[in-house]
């Protein structure tokens, strides 16, 4: 009998260690000798209070990391983690990871219900999406605002309690355009909206840039656009700083106040998904998940399994009926990718091409809006597949309409 009981005690202990180690594999580990990090590119604005006093005082809390593949990985959001569970240690944290490899933010704002706000009311949300804006979506200032503006609006509208904190990430082009002592498009848009709503950021983009032209830093050991250990380390030490700050001022729970209008009228405020099973096919379209064995091309595992509304010869038609000021969709765009022709409302036809830079060798998920601009009300869209194409086929594979 003791030997049973002794058995299963260790047993129990085994397995404890196991989830023990388990659970710290999930956090990159933080790197040592980091460059001291000045309080220079840290922009805080605003109270949070909020999430800091609702992680004290109910002991629960949820935090949420919207973004692309700098998100998604296993990077500066897994490091943030682990300060936020060290700092409050009897916490139960539920956190929530909505990073998608290579969306922008009007994707983000198209997918925040779906992807965030369907796991609850958020108390600290974290979102990055100025990389992707800039070399993935090449989105104009208003792009970038409307979809930055969407995720954010959404969010605050959710809970307006929820504390946001906005990061920007670096490549190449962006650390040039910073040491000639210019600004990026994607991050100067973003930090417009931050400021509309009083959100602290995170300026990593040119603390990088000021630690490379000190000497202090190297873009090798940075890591590259995606960043290795040492230069998420640096993100999430900025973070902790910023948020270490906030926490110490006084101050009570309260609602964050919203701007009395958006920085455009246009942004994504609404954006939502809207499903396949909507569209009116006329004739060459189909719903199913696509024989991906027999198409060319890598695919991501998270898409491979859903099923699309999928067309692959010129001439094939659908219509769509809904309600917004916008439409578009967000599909997965490889080697054989087609041209859409839309007409909204009768009229005249508008190409839009879906194959990408990054098609060429992978099947890549992206937005494409066809209309951003719409009056309010009730639409009727006319979509089918050009003869036109820039790729080796004509395909479109919608896995669903995006509007606002």
């Amino acid at each position: 009998m003791k030997t049973n009981i002794f058995r299963t005690i260790l047993i129990s202990c085994f397995t404890l260690t196991i989830v023990f180690s388990f659970k710290m594999n999930l956090y990159a580990k933080k790197p040592k000798n980091l460059p001291d990090v000045s309080a220079q590119h840290i922009h805080l604005r605003g109270s949070y209070q909020n999430s800091k006093q609702k992680f004290e005082a109910k002991k629960t809390g949820h935090v949420a990391f919207l973004g692309g593949s700098i998100t998604e990985m296993n990077g500066y959001r897994p490091m943030v983690c682990q300060f936020l569970e060290k700092t409050f240690p009897e916490t139960k944290f539920q956190f929530t990871n909505a990073g998608i490899s290579s969306t922008c933010s009007n994707t983000g704002a198209f997918r925040t219900k779906r992807d965030v706000l369907s796991e609850g009311p958020v108390d600290l949300f974290f979102v990055e999406f100025a990389v992707n804006d800039d070399q993935d979506a090449g989105h104009t200032a208003t792009a970038a605002v409307r979809g930055m503006e969407g995720v954010i609006a959404q969010i605050r509208r959710h809970n307006p309690y929820t504390d946001i904190v906005m990061v920007h990430f670096v490549n190449p082009s962006m650390l040039k355009t910073i040491q000639q002592k210019k600004k990026p498009l994607s991050s100067s848009s973003h930090e417009r909206v931050a400021e509309h709503y009083r959100i602290a950021t995170i300026d990593l983009a040119s603390e990088v840039a000021r630690l490379i032209d000190d000497n202090q830093l190297t873009w090798k050991q940075f890591g590259g656009t995606h960043p290795a250990p040492f230069g998420n380390a640096i993100c999430a030490t900025m973070i902790e700083k910023l948020l270490t700050q906030a926490w110490q001022e006084k101050g009570q729970r309260a609602k964050h106040t919203s701007p009395k209008a958006p920085l455009d009228q246009f942004s994504f405020l609404n954006g939502r998904l809207i499903d396949i099973k909507n569209a009116k096919p006329q004739s060459g379209w189909t719903i199913e998940v696509p024989k991906w064995d027999s198409i060319p091309g890598s695919k991501r595992s998270r898409f491979t399994s859903i099923p699309m509304l999928t067309a692959t010869k010129p001439g094939a038609e659908i219509e769509l009926s809904f309600e917004g000021t916008a439409l578009g969709v967000y599909v997965v765009a490889g080697p054989d990718a087609g041209i859409l022709e839309v007409s909204i409302d009768d009229r005249p036809f508008q190409p839009f091409d879906l194959y990408h830079h990054y098609s060429k060798g992978l099947h890549y998920p992206r937005s494409v809006v066809f209309d951003s601009q719409l009056k309010p009300g009730k639409h009727r869209a006319k979509i089918r597949l050009s003869e036109k194409s820039s790729s080796k086929g004509h395909a479109a594979r919608i896995m669903s309409f995006v509007g606002n």
